[in-house]
């Protein structure tokens, strides 16, 4: 065996074994198709509402992209059927947004799609938490609680799963699993709230690789997206990743496509196009993330072992 043989048969296995380290772990379980989606007339009343979130512009639907498995228009419409209530995050949207998400990294390439895969993981142990809650709905619930909530941080919320079920929301889920002794602040466990960290801190990654994505320097030529990719890595997971798992995430990124893959990918002719559909996206990313990232914060949850 060659010297170039042998160094891409060792790029494949630590990328296979980087894929399962990716997040740290996790079960396979699988969803219902009873919570795989949500009412489209819920979708409608979040677009049409949407305009705090698209900008000055207003909302605007975009298009389907045909031919192809990842939609940038199903993607936008689940980040911003997500936010509810004042200062919450719907969990069955935002799962929604992560499979589109994945469906977007799988379309990169094989290596670059292995870390797709521990994420896929994620999604599927809160999607099976939410079934199994689902089934035993009466250990949701204190009934002798009252519909608000307090904070950590001594704030007063409506909680959704007094209505709707534990795992309605980000902030019904960790209310009820705190309730129920799910949440261990020592060592890890499966709880929905360490999961839900996982991603959260995957989706900040995406977040700041698309808005570098979308950047358009005003002198000099556009920056490559594996370097952008490579980038938003060291300023975000690389900080909870070992050394090995970091430089498994380098050889990843030396196999993302050129800009030009993108252009077709999102279904645009140019830089300019790119910017402004991208742009869309990352300011509802941010929305999502916002909240969540404060409903973690509020509750101790950035560190969860």
């Amino acid at each position: 065996m060659g010297v170039k043989s042998k160094a891409a048969l060792a790029i494949v296995v630590l990328l296979l074994f980087f894929g399962t380290l990716w997040l740290h772990g996790g079960l396979d379980y699988h969803w219902d198709a009873c919570l795989k989606g949500y009412n489209q007339l819920n979708e409608a009343h979040q677009l049409s509402n949407s305009s705090a979130f698209e900008g000055s512009e207003g909302p605007q639907v975009l298009g389907e992209c045909p031919g192809q498995t990842f939609q940038v228009s199903l993607l936008l419409i689940h980040l911003l059927a997500s936010p509810a209530f004042t200062s919450d995050v719907l969990l069955q949207p935002y799962l929604s947004s992560w499979d589109e998400l994945v469906k977007f990294m799988d379309a990169l390439g094989p290596m670059v799609g292995l870390i797709s895969k521990e994420i896929v993981t994620k999604t599927s142990i809160i999607r099976e938490l939410a079934l199994l809650a689902e089934a035993n709905p009466e250990a949701e619930v204190n009934p002798d609680s009252e519909n608000t909530v307090s904070s950590k941080a001594g704030e007063e919320y409506f909680d959704p799963s007094q209505h709707f079920g534990a795992y309605h929301s980000v902030r019904s889920m960790i209310w009820v699993e705190l309730k129920r002794g799910l949440v261990d602040f020592n060592q890890q466990t499966d709880s929905g709230c360490r999961t839900l960290l996982r991603l959260h801190r995957a989706l900040l990654w995406l977040k700041l690789f698309l808005d570098k994505l979308a950047e358009t320097p005003e002198t000099g030529r556009l920056r490559s997206p594996s370097d952008l990719c490579r980038e938003a890595y060291k300023t975000t997971l690389a900080n909870h990743h070992s050394w090995f798992v970091r430089r498994a995430a380098e050889l990843a990124f030396i196999a993302m496509p050129e800009r030009g893959f993108f252009f077709r990918l999102l279904c645009v002719q140019n830089q300019e196009e790119l910017s402004a559909v991208l742009g869309r996206v990352v300011r509802a990313i941010g929305v999502v993330y916002d909240r969540t990232q404060k409903a973690l914060e509020e509750n101790g949850m950035l560190d969860l072992p």
